[in-house]
């Protein structure tokens, strides 16, 4: 990519590079974790960020989203900026990740819509039954799922975190060798109401597990709610909802489901 690279003395292992405009973060490595167009700072740079708001086409607007795994905080900023009726709490185990994040990329202080706190996720989400509507499964390690987080004990743990017609969302990478495996276990904790949309570049898979069967709508109702949240927030909702349709099934009665392999 010919980055120019930098690493902030007092942030260790947490590196920022910037590259036409954009303002990356990495995680010990080159895996770029975040990224932030300084022209546009409120905007979602990367296609998987972008994959993970398709979950306002599943289920109504949640009160609490919880977000595991803060990176820079792009998808929390958003849903703070663009999203008035959401509250957002943010969950990190690495102190100096939420500096970055606040120092480069332009993540607020903790005021009434949005709340970082420093804990374990695999800790934090046990310990919070029913406090969310959705939440936000985005933690890697060395770029593949954290194992304390893709077990059946946490997926039951975010299942109970879920409050009635809530949604569970993960952020996989693509070719991690554990992504079908863990996207079974969700359809064994969640009852099969699973969905899964890649990312646009094709580098990342949102795997979306549903409380309930979400919106039970038409599919006309469906399409014109992409259109609405498209024009709303100026991602490619419309383009996201076919390929929910291309690749799960879908009816009115249940809504969507993963189409087997």
């Amino acid at each position: 990519m010919g980055l120019r690279r930098w690493v902030e003395s007092r942030l260790a292992s947490v590196e920022i590079s910037e590259s036409r405009g954009v303002r990356y973060l990495h995680l010990g490595g080159d895996a770029i974790q975040s990224a932030l167009r300084l022209s546009n700072p409120e905007s979602l740079e990367l296609h998987y960020t972008r994959a993970a708001m398709a979950y306002l086409l599943l289920v109504r607007e949640p009160s609490d989203l919880l977000v595991i795994g803060l990176g820079g905080g792009s998808i929390p900023r958003f849903v703070r900026h663009a999203r008035p009726r959401t509250r957002v709490t943010a969950v990190e185990i690495n102190p100096r990740v939420l500096a970055a994040a606040r120092a480069w990329f332009g993540l607020p202080e903790n005021d009434a819509r949005l709340e970082v706190v420093i804990a374990d996720g695999a800790q934090y989400v046990p310990a919070h039954p029913g406090s969310c509507d959705a939440l936000l499964l985005d933690a890697f390690d060395d770029g593949r799922s954290v194992r304390a987080l893709a077990s059946e004990t946490f997926y039951t743990a975010c299942r109970q975190a879920l409050r009635a017609g809530g949604i569970f969302i993960q952020n996989f990478m693509a070719d991690d060798p554990e992504r079908e495996r863990c996207t079974r276990r969700l359809e064994q904790v969640f009852g099969a109401r699973v969905a899964v949309l890649p990312a646009a570049n094709g580098v990342n898979v949102i795997v979306f597990a549903l409380m309930d069967r979400g919106l039970r709508l038409g599919l006309p109702a469906l399409e014109r709610r992409a259109h609405r949240l498209e024009m709303l927030l100026g991602l490619p909702f419309e383009a996201m909802l076919r390929s929910l349709l291309r690749r799960n099934t879908w009816t009115l009665a249940d809504g969507f489901r993963r189409k087997p392999d």
